[in-house]
This record gives C-alpha cells, sequence and structure tokens, in this order.
C-alpha cells in the first residue's frame, strides 16, 4: 500500500477538564463535535485572521493532540501556554518525531483518518510513529492532485487566510461555534463572499519550475507555484484574476511555460463569472 515517513511532524497533547473549552475558544475548528479516530485541519489566527499556527487536531479520550510542523511545534507550544492563563489545561510535548501516513486500499485502519482526505474521497491513516517506508514525493503527488496545502511549502504563516488553503470547506473553520481569535474577520468573508485568493492544482506539459516561481497572465502575477512535483504543483491564486484570463484566452504562464490551474472538485468552488469583454479591458 502506497506509505510515506513525514520526518517533521511533531505532537503536542492538550489534556485537563479545561481542554475541550480552552481549544474551541481559541483555534477555528470544533473540537467540541470532533469525532473520535478523525485528524481535522485547524488553525490559531492573528487578530487580523491570517494563519499564525495550522495543524491537525485530534481527540484522544478525553485529551486532544495536535500534529503540527517540527520548526513551529515549541512556538505553538508556547503561543497556546500564553493563552491557557489559570485554565484547568495541561499542555506537553509528545516524544514523537515523525508521523507515518498510509493511504488506498490496504491502509491500517490505526491511528487517525486524516479529515481534508476523506473530503476528497481518500482514506488517508495518520499513525504516530516511524513504520512507513514509502517516498514523501508520492505523498506530495496526492496533496498536489487533491489541493491539500502544506504550509512552509505552499505558504507563509501570518501571510495567509484560512479561505485561501480551503479551511473554509474542508471542517477547518467552524462558523457556527462562536467566538475564537480571529474569528470576526474570517465570518465576515465567508458571510461577504470576499475571498480572492484559493489553493488551485497547477498543470503543465513539462516539468515546471521550482516552488516560489511567480504564475503571470500578461506578465502580471496572478499566484506562485507551492509544492512542485514534475509536471504538476499547487499554487495560491487570485481567482479573480484568474477568471479574467480565462474569459479572455489569455495564457497563464510559468516563466515561458503555458499551465492550466484547476480548483479542487471536491471543494464545490469555481472560478467567479466574468464577461468576456470586460476582461479584454
Amino acid at each position: 500500500m502506497p506509505s510515506a515517513f513525514l520526518a517533521d511532524r511533531r505532537l503536542i497533547r492538550v489534556s485537563g477538564t479545561g481542554a475541550e473549552e480552552f481549544l474551541n475558544n481559541l483555534i477555528t475548528a470544533d473540537v467540541e463535535n470532533l469525532p473520535e479516530g478523525e485528524a481535522r485541519a485547524s488553525a490559531l489566527l492573528t487578530p487580523q485572521g491570517k494563519i499564525l499556527f495550522d495543524f491537525l487536531i485530534a481527540r484522544d479520550g478525553p485529551a486532544y493532540v495536535i500534529e503540527t510542523g517540527a520548526t513551529e511545534q515549541d512556538a505553538l507550544l508556547r503561543r497556546l501556554t500564553m493563552y491557557r492563563l489559570r485554565a484547568p489545561v495541561d499542555l506537553k510535548l509528545e516524544p514523537v518525531e515523525g508521523v507515518s501516513v498510509f493511504w488506498n486500499e490496504g491502509a491500517p485502519e490505526a491511528g487517525v483518518k486524516d479529515g481534508r482526505f476523506a473530503m476528497a474521497g481518500i482514506d488517508l491513516f495518520r499513525v504516530p510513529d516511524a513504520s512507513a517506508s514509502g517516498d514523501v514525493a508520492a505523498y506530495d503527488a496526492l496533496r498536489i492532485e487533491h489541493g491539500i496545502a502544506d504550509s512552509g511549502r505552499d505558504y507563509a504563516l501570518q501571510d495567509a487566510f484560512p479561505h485561501d488553503v480551503l479551511m473554509d470547506v474542508n471542517d477547518g473553520i467552524s462558523f457556527k461555534k462562536g467566538c475564537f481569535v480571529g474569528q470576526e474577520v474570517v465570518s465576515r468573508m465567508k458571510h461577504r463572499g470576499t475571498a480572492r485568493r484559493r489553493i488551485v492544482t497547477v498543470s503543465a506539459e513539462s516539468t515546471l519550475p521550482t516552488t516560489g516561481t511567480d504564475i503571470t497572465a500578461n506578465g502580471k502575477p496572478v499566484g506562485t507555484l507551492g509544492t512542485v512535483y514534475g509536471n504538476k504543483a499547487l499554487a495560491i491564486v487570485r481567482i479573480d484574476r484568474v477568471a479574467d484570463a480565462l474569459a479572455s484566452a489569455t495564457p497563464l504562464l510559468v516563466e515561458n511555460i503555458t499551465v492550466t490551474v484547476a480548483l479542487p472538485a471536491w471543494s464545490g468552488i469555481s472560478f467567479p463569472t466574468v464577461d468576456p469583454a470586460q476582461a479584454e479591458e
């Protein structure tokens, strides 16, 4: 079965009688209604609504386990500790270095199922050990195919809104549970439909250049490549500018390579409708 060992993943355990209330009032996901066995996308935002830390969160009995990147683990723990104040909550680093992921037929139903991939119809399980032996590139290819973004590679922390990476449609944000840090901003984006950037899959007939290369239309940037795997990549693009280019039949280019872009089918999101006559102006 396909698998990969993600050596740069780390875990933080949040426990205590106040853990659920503490997290629900702080992070974007609804942890009160988080089912056992599911890892759900979530984030801790800045007051301005941008992603300060992104992670996966899963229930472990009365406690919660947060999976984050190795370079963010200590800073995230410090930030959670700062918010804890006198709440009856215990925070500690788990002695785990790396997470194994398994997907498709025969994947062991151990660990937790990644809810982001489940949205795309993929059963992918995350296990906190080093038992996987597959190539990380295969996991990247799977992420690219289904529009699953990874901070540090597809976007910079403190530079993206949750909507940019589809947290508004993959259960990464609860718009019903009430207040959390940055809630007012992301709720306003939701209800006014003002999200202008989205993650897309980029495809070309030849190998794409490296992460960080601009996607352009008429010489103007519309987005930037994130994770690249051969002739496919992820990118966060301005969907209004891409819509203009599509309506006017303007090629989208990465350097001198013509590319096509597609929003993940599971997201239910489409590019805005643009009058071709207006797009050519």
